[in-house]
């Protein structure tokens, strides 16, 4: 990539602060005359515009917290690291203070950390625990339908032979009792 000359990284650097072309390229040392024209033409020319978006990432990056620096700022308020700046009033007169959180804020910074930990809290570890039983038990009743219905299927020859399927049914039901627990019903 081409360098930029000094008078373009001064057009790209005022750019940024002023976001007008025009203006830019004038403080950069343009003519007041072609200012118009060299600014239009500057953001077009590709090394002056990769500086620009570089540059504007780099000052974006700055501004915008990422995740480690959230999560440093939620711990040091729960810890009361971080001291907040109250105004006490003593008469007709106001003090300025600094104070740690008070214990609400700790709490709910707490409970902000811990939303991005979910493995760490009970509440939902036994939310999932339910969820693998509901489908472990779904799983297992469509296993046995399933399997009834292969039986069921079948021809037969003799009367002896349905009533020989049905008591075998019976049988994979009351086995199946121990899985799903002795209060629930198979539907079958």
């Amino acid at each position: 990539m081409k360098k930029l000359t000094p008078k373009q990284k001064a057009f790209a650097d005022e750019y940024i602060k002023s976001g007008n072309a025009t203006q830019a390229a004038i403080k950069a040392g343009y003519s007041d005359k072609s200012a118009r024209f060299v600014g239009a033409e500057n953001l077009t020319k590709p090394n002056i515009k990769s500086y620009i978006d570089a540059k504007m990432a780099e000052i974006e990056s700055h501004k915008i917290a990422d995740a480690k620096e959230v999560l440093e700022f939620l711990t040091a308020v729960m810890r009361g690291e971080t001291k907040e700046t109250v105004f006490v009033q003593f008469g007709k007169s106001y003090a300025e203070e600094k104070k740690e959180a008070d214990m609400k804020t700790r709490i709910s910074a707490a409970r902000e950390i811990m939303k991005r930990y979910p493995g760490n809290d009970p509440f939902i570890a036994e939310q999932i625990r339910k969820l693998k039983a509901e489908a472990d038990s779904a799983e297992a009743k469509a296993m046995l339908n399933a399997f009834e219905v292969q039986i069921r299927q079948e021809e037969f020859g003799t009367d002896e032979d349905e009533e020989r399927t049905d008591d075998l049914a019976s049988a994979v039901q009351d086995g199946m009792k121990g899985v799903f627990g002795d209060g629930d019903e198979i539907e079958t």
